[in-house]
C-alpha cells in the first residue's frame, strides 16, 4: 500500500575507517554540501548535518520508499566516491562498514538539530567515544552492544 503521509525521521552517524580525523575543516562545508544533494535527490530532506573530522551526524526525514539501511549505503557509497574523485581529503576516503541509525520522534526533531549543529562546540567538551557510549547507554534497549 502506498504511504501518503509520513514522519520517519532517522539521526544518522557514519564513522570514518578506524575513526581517522581525515574529514578537514577546509573540505567540511563542500562534503556536507553533496550530502545534502544525496539526501534530496533520493526523495528524503535533511535537516541537520555537521561533519567532524571522524564521524558526521545528518538528521533525515525518509521517503517510505527507502528503508535506513538502504539510504545509508546510498550516502556512504556516492560521498566516498565524490570525497575520493574530488580529493576531499588526504590519501584514500572510507566509511567504516556499519553506521548508527536513531529513530527521533517529531518533537524531538529541533532538539536533535541543535545537537547535530552545536556539534565543534560539544566535541571540545567531550570525545567521540564519550558520546558513542552516551548514545548506546540511551538506546540499550535496541543496539546488541555486544557485536559492536
Amino acid at each position: 500500500m502506498k504511504i501518503e503521509y509520513n514522519n520517519l525521521y532517522t539521526h544518522f552517524v557514519f564513522t570514518t575507517l578506524n575513526r581517522q580525523p581525515v574529514i578537514l575543516e577546509k573540505f567540511r562545508l563542500r562534503i556536507e554540501k553533496y550530502i545534502t544533494g544525496i539526501v534530496n535527490n533520493n526523495h528524503c530532506k535533511l535537516y541537520a548535518i555537521y561533519a567532524n573530522p571522524e564521524h558526521i551526524h545528518l538528521l533525515v526525514s525518509r521517503s517510505p520508499d527507502l528503508d535506513e539501511e538502504s539510504l545509508a549505503t546510498i550516502i556512504a557509497d556516492s560521498s566516498e566516491r565524490f570525497i575520493n574523485d574530488n580529493k576531499q581529503c588526504v590519501g584514500m576516503f572510507l566509511w567504516q562498514d556499519s553506521c548508527a541509525a536513531f529513530s527521533v520522534s517529531k518533537g524531538d526533531v529541533d532538539k536533535v538539530c541543535k545537537y547535530i549543529l552545536n556539534q565543534k562546540t560539544h566535541h571540545q567538551q567531550h570525545s567521540y567515544q564519550d558520546e558513542r557510549d552516551v548514545f548506546v547507554k540511551f538506546y540499550q534497549q535496541t543496539i546488541d552492544v555486544k557485536s559492536k
